[in-house]
Protein backbone atom coordinates (compact mmCIF):
# COMPACT_ATOMS: atom_id res chain seq x y z
CA UNK A 1 0.00 0.00 0.00
CA UNK A 2 1.42 3.67 -0.76
CA UNK A 3 1.28 6.21 1.79
CA UNK A 4 0.94 10.14 0.74
CA UNK A 5 1.59 12.73 2.88
CA UNK A 6 1.46 16.06 3.70
CA UNK A 7 3.51 17.91 5.10
CA UNK A 8 1.68 21.28 5.14
CA UNK A 9 -1.72 19.92 3.49
CA UNK A 10 -2.95 19.91 0.30
CA UNK A 11 -6.10 19.14 -1.37
CA UNK A 12 -7.61 15.25 -2.99
CA UNK A 13 -10.43 15.23 -5.26
CA UNK A 14 -11.30 18.74 -4.50
CA UNK A 15 -10.95 18.32 -0.60
CA UNK A 16 -9.34 20.29 1.74
CA UNK A 17 -6.53 18.17 3.20
CA UNK A 18 -5.48 17.95 7.36
CA UNK A 19 -3.41 21.23 8.08
CA UNK A 20 -4.43 23.34 5.37
CA UNK A 21 -7.65 25.52 5.34
CA UNK A 22 -9.94 26.44 2.12
CA UNK A 23 -8.60 29.93 2.92
CA UNK A 24 -4.96 28.84 2.17
CA UNK A 25 -6.25 26.51 -0.88
CA UNK A 26 -7.75 29.49 -2.66
CA UNK A 27 -4.61 32.00 -1.79
CA UNK A 28 -2.57 29.16 -3.13
CA UNK A 29 -4.34 29.07 -6.38
CA UNK A 30 -4.16 32.68 -6.80
CA UNK A 31 -0.33 32.70 -6.39
CA UNK A 32 -0.26 30.33 -8.81
CA UNK A 33 -2.56 32.51 -11.29
CA UNK A 34 -0.11 35.37 -10.40
CA UNK A 35 3.48 33.85 -11.68
CA UNK A 36 4.95 35.85 -13.92
CA UNK A 37 3.99 33.32 -16.73
CA UNK A 38 0.63 32.91 -16.25
CA UNK A 39 0.13 36.89 -16.23
CA UNK A 40 1.79 37.06 -19.15
CA UNK A 41 -0.37 33.82 -20.92
CA UNK A 42 -3.78 35.36 -19.71
CA UNK A 43 -3.25 39.00 -20.84
CA UNK A 44 -1.95 37.48 -24.35
CA UNK A 45 -5.35 35.66 -24.71
CA UNK A 46 -8.27 38.21 -25.80
CA UNK A 47 -10.71 39.31 -23.21
CA UNK A 48 -13.72 36.97 -22.59
CA UNK A 49 -17.10 38.47 -23.89
CA UNK A 50 -19.92 38.03 -21.60
CA UNK A 51 -23.54 37.53 -22.13
CA UNK A 52 -25.33 36.76 -19.22
CA UNK A 53 -26.58 40.07 -19.00
CA UNK A 54 -28.63 39.15 -22.62
CA UNK A 55 -29.19 35.45 -20.99
CA UNK A 56 -30.85 37.37 -17.64
CA UNK A 57 -32.51 39.20 -19.42
CA UNK A 58 -34.24 37.62 -22.63
CA UNK A 59 -35.20 34.53 -19.88
CA UNK A 60 -36.96 36.78 -17.16
CA UNK A 61 -39.27 38.77 -20.09
CA UNK A 62 -39.90 36.08 -21.70
CA UNK A 63 -41.63 34.56 -18.55
CA UNK A 64 -43.32 37.44 -17.83
CA UNK A 65 -44.75 38.48 -21.20
CA UNK A 66 -45.71 34.70 -21.88
CA UNK A 67 -46.92 34.47 -18.05
CA UNK A 68 -48.58 37.89 -18.94
CA UNK A 69 -50.67 36.29 -22.28
CA UNK A 70 -51.66 33.11 -19.96
CA UNK A 71 -52.95 35.42 -17.50
CA UNK A 72 -54.78 37.62 -19.50
CA UNK A 73 -56.51 34.59 -21.59
CA UNK A 74 -57.58 33.29 -18.37
CA UNK A 75 -59.09 35.98 -16.83
CA UNK A 76 -61.08 36.25 -19.63
CA UNK A 77 -63.01 32.71 -19.27
CA UNK A 78 -60.88 31.75 -22.84
CA UNK A 79 -60.66 28.32 -23.68
CA UNK A 80 -56.83 26.50 -23.28
CA UNK A 81 -56.84 26.75 -26.97
CA UNK A 82 -56.23 30.28 -26.89
CA UNK A 83 -53.56 29.87 -24.64
CA UNK A 84 -51.97 27.86 -27.07
CA UNK A 85 -52.26 29.84 -30.02
CA UNK A 86 -51.36 33.16 -28.35
CA UNK A 87 -48.93 32.06 -26.14
CA UNK A 88 -46.97 30.71 -29.09
CA UNK A 89 -47.85 33.84 -30.75
CA UNK A 90 -45.79 35.80 -28.19
CA UNK A 91 -42.80 33.62 -27.43
CA UNK A 92 -42.28 34.07 -31.92
CA UNK A 93 -43.01 37.55 -32.35
CA UNK A 94 -42.09 39.05 -28.94
CA UNK A 95 -39.00 37.11 -29.02
CA UNK A 96 -37.59 38.04 -32.46
CA UNK A 97 -38.79 41.25 -31.14
CA UNK A 98 -36.54 41.48 -28.17
CA UNK A 99 -33.55 39.62 -29.94
CA UNK A 100 -33.41 42.60 -33.08
CA UNK A 101 -33.72 45.37 -30.21
CA UNK A 102 -30.64 43.66 -28.64
CA UNK A 103 -29.27 43.43 -31.88
CA UNK A 104 -29.62 47.18 -32.70
CA UNK A 105 -29.11 48.22 -28.94
CA UNK A 106 -25.54 46.32 -28.86
CA UNK A 107 -24.34 47.41 -31.92
CA UNK A 108 -24.94 51.11 -31.82
CA UNK A 109 -22.79 50.92 -28.54
CA UNK A 110 -20.72 49.15 -30.97
CA UNK A 111 -20.75 52.02 -33.67
CA UNK A 112 -20.25 54.45 -30.37
CA UNK A 113 -17.04 52.74 -29.43
CA UNK A 114 -15.66 52.59 -32.96
CA UNK A 115 -16.50 56.24 -34.04
CA UNK A 116 -14.46 57.76 -30.10
CA UNK A 117 -11.92 55.47 -31.46
CA UNK A 118 -12.05 56.85 -34.88
CA UNK A 119 -12.29 60.71 -33.37
CA UNK A 120 -9.34 59.54 -30.57
CA UNK A 121 -7.01 58.62 -33.85
CA UNK A 122 -7.59 62.15 -35.60
CA UNK A 123 -6.69 63.84 -32.69
CA UNK A 124 -3.81 61.69 -32.26
CA UNK A 125 -2.87 62.99 -35.44
CA UNK A 126 -4.14 66.23 -35.90
CA UNK A 127 -3.23 67.59 -32.13
CA UNK A 128 -0.15 65.39 -30.58
CA UNK A 129 0.58 67.58 -28.24
CA UNK A 130 -2.42 68.41 -26.64
CA UNK A 131 -3.14 64.51 -26.27
CA UNK A 132 0.09 64.39 -24.63
CA UNK A 133 -0.96 66.24 -22.15
CA UNK A 134 -3.91 64.98 -21.36
CA UNK A 135 -2.10 61.53 -21.14
CA UNK A 136 0.63 63.81 -18.82
CA UNK A 137 -2.49 64.90 -16.95
CA UNK A 138 -4.31 61.34 -16.22
CA UNK A 139 -1.32 60.21 -14.80
CA UNK A 140 0.11 63.03 -12.79
CA UNK A 141 -3.72 62.71 -11.14
CA UNK A 142 -3.10 58.98 -10.45
CA UNK A 143 0.70 60.15 -8.35
CA UNK A 144 2.88 60.32 -10.68
CA UNK A 145 5.46 62.77 -11.29
CA UNK A 146 8.76 64.45 -12.37
CA UNK A 147 11.11 62.00 -14.61
CA UNK A 148 8.66 59.04 -13.82
CA UNK A 149 5.47 61.15 -15.24
CA UNK A 150 7.45 62.10 -18.02
CA UNK A 151 8.68 58.29 -18.88
CA UNK A 152 5.11 57.27 -18.63
CA UNK A 153 4.10 59.72 -21.73
CA UNK A 154 7.38 58.77 -23.79
CA UNK A 155 6.33 54.97 -23.28
CA UNK A 156 2.16 55.37 -23.82
CA UNK A 157 3.12 57.92 -26.62
CA UNK A 158 5.46 55.66 -28.86
CA UNK A 159 2.52 53.32 -29.52
CA UNK A 160 0.05 55.12 -31.33
CA UNK A 161 -2.34 51.44 -30.55
CA UNK A 162 -1.64 52.03 -27.00
CA UNK A 163 -2.22 55.90 -26.84
CA UNK A 164 -5.72 55.73 -28.33
CA UNK A 165 -6.17 52.64 -26.05
CA UNK A 166 -5.61 54.27 -22.84
CA UNK A 167 -7.30 57.42 -23.75
CA UNK A 168 -10.32 55.46 -24.46
CA UNK A 169 -10.12 53.58 -21.33
CA UNK A 170 -8.73 56.63 -18.98
CA UNK A 171 -10.43 59.64 -20.70
CA UNK A 172 -13.96 58.17 -22.34
CA UNK A 173 -14.41 55.32 -20.30
CA UNK A 174 -14.53 52.48 -22.97
CA UNK A 175 -11.83 50.33 -21.91
CA UNK A 176 -12.34 46.65 -23.61
CA UNK A 177 -13.93 45.36 -26.68
CA UNK A 178 -18.14 45.60 -26.98
CA UNK A 179 -19.38 41.77 -27.24
CA UNK A 180 -20.92 40.77 -30.65
CA UNK A 181 -24.46 42.26 -31.22
CA UNK A 182 -25.61 38.95 -32.91
CA UNK A 183 -24.34 36.38 -30.53
CA UNK A 184 -26.01 38.78 -27.73
CA UNK A 185 -29.55 38.93 -29.57
CA UNK A 186 -29.24 35.09 -30.21
CA UNK A 187 -28.71 34.89 -26.58
CA UNK A 188 -31.31 37.04 -25.72
CA UNK A 189 -33.90 34.92 -27.95
CA UNK A 190 -33.02 31.36 -26.77
CA UNK A 191 -33.23 32.17 -23.15
CA UNK A 192 -36.51 33.68 -24.18
CA UNK A 193 -37.91 31.07 -25.88
CA UNK A 194 -36.81 28.23 -23.56
CA UNK A 195 -37.88 29.94 -20.24
CA UNK A 196 -40.68 31.93 -21.93
CA UNK A 197 -41.56 28.32 -22.82
CA UNK A 198 -42.50 27.14 -19.22
CA UNK A 199 -45.88 29.31 -18.60
CA UNK A 200 -47.43 27.15 -21.63
CA UNK A 201 -45.62 23.66 -20.64
CA UNK A 202 -49.00 22.56 -18.62
CA UNK A 203 -51.04 23.30 -21.43
CA UNK A 204 -49.55 21.64 -23.99
CA UNK A 205 -48.99 18.67 -21.99
CA UNK A 206 -49.87 15.38 -22.94
CA UNK A 207 -52.78 14.11 -20.97
CA UNK A 208 -55.54 16.85 -19.38
CA UNK A 209 -53.15 18.22 -16.28
CA UNK A 210 -55.49 19.36 -13.50
CA UNK A 211 -55.37 23.24 -12.42
CA UNK A 212 -53.26 24.21 -15.56
CA UNK A 213 -53.02 27.99 -14.61
CA UNK A 214 -51.83 26.48 -11.25
CA UNK A 215 -48.97 24.87 -12.77
CA UNK A 216 -47.84 27.65 -14.81
CA UNK A 217 -47.72 30.21 -11.95
CA UNK A 218 -45.51 27.08 -10.45
CA UNK A 219 -43.22 26.89 -13.19
CA UNK A 220 -42.91 30.53 -13.84
CA UNK A 221 -41.60 30.77 -10.36
CA UNK A 222 -39.44 27.97 -10.38
CA UNK A 223 -37.93 29.44 -13.69
CA UNK A 224 -37.49 32.68 -11.94
CA UNK A 225 -35.68 31.30 -9.19
CA UNK A 226 -33.70 29.02 -11.54
CA UNK A 227 -32.28 31.92 -13.53
CA UNK A 228 -31.60 33.85 -10.52
CA UNK A 229 -29.02 30.88 -9.14
CA UNK A 230 -27.61 30.10 -12.47
CA UNK A 231 -26.65 34.01 -12.60
CA UNK A 232 -25.08 33.59 -8.88
CA UNK A 233 -22.52 30.84 -10.54
CA UNK A 234 -21.12 33.90 -12.12
CA UNK A 235 -21.54 36.68 -9.63
CA UNK A 236 -20.13 34.75 -6.92
CA UNK A 237 -23.16 35.00 -4.51
CA UNK A 238 -25.19 32.19 -3.03
CA UNK A 239 -27.55 30.95 -4.94
CA UNK A 240 -30.41 30.81 -2.92
CA UNK A 241 -29.97 34.43 -2.35
CA UNK A 242 -29.63 35.34 -5.68
CA UNK A 243 -32.55 32.58 -7.22
CA UNK A 244 -34.66 34.28 -3.94
CA UNK A 245 -34.05 37.96 -4.80
CA UNK A 246 -35.24 37.17 -9.36
CA UNK A 247 -38.09 35.29 -7.72
CA UNK A 248 -39.37 38.07 -5.73
CA UNK A 249 -38.60 40.38 -8.62
CA UNK A 250 -40.13 38.18 -11.31
CA UNK A 251 -43.41 37.21 -9.11
CA UNK A 252 -43.97 40.89 -8.88
CA UNK A 253 -43.88 42.15 -12.34
CA UNK A 254 -45.80 38.34 -13.24
CA UNK A 255 -48.26 39.42 -10.34
CA UNK A 256 -48.70 42.49 -12.21
CA UNK A 257 -49.35 40.67 -15.69
CA UNK A 258 -52.45 38.72 -13.66
CA UNK A 259 -54.14 41.61 -11.80
CA UNK A 260 -53.67 43.95 -15.22
CA UNK A 261 -55.41 41.13 -17.53
CA UNK A 262 -58.24 39.78 -14.69
CA UNK A 263 -59.05 44.12 -14.46
CA UNK A 264 -59.07 43.88 -18.31
CA UNK A 265 -61.26 41.23 -18.31
CA UNK A 266 -63.66 42.13 -15.59
CA UNK A 267 -64.02 45.14 -17.70
CA UNK A 268 -64.70 43.19 -21.24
Amino acid sequence: MVSVSFPSGGKIGGMTAPGRSGAEDSAADLRREHTPSAIRERLRRPPRQSYLRDVVYGAIDGAVTTFAVVSGVVGAGLSDGVIIVMGFANLLADGFSMAVSNYLGTRAEQQRIEQARREEERHVEVIPEGEREEIRQIFAAKGFSGEELERIVEVITADRRLWVDTMMSEELGMGGSAVDPVRAGLATLAAFVVVGFLPLAAFVAPGEVPWPFGWSAVLTGAAFFVVGAFKARFVERPAWRSGLETLVVGGAAAGIAYLAGVALAGAA
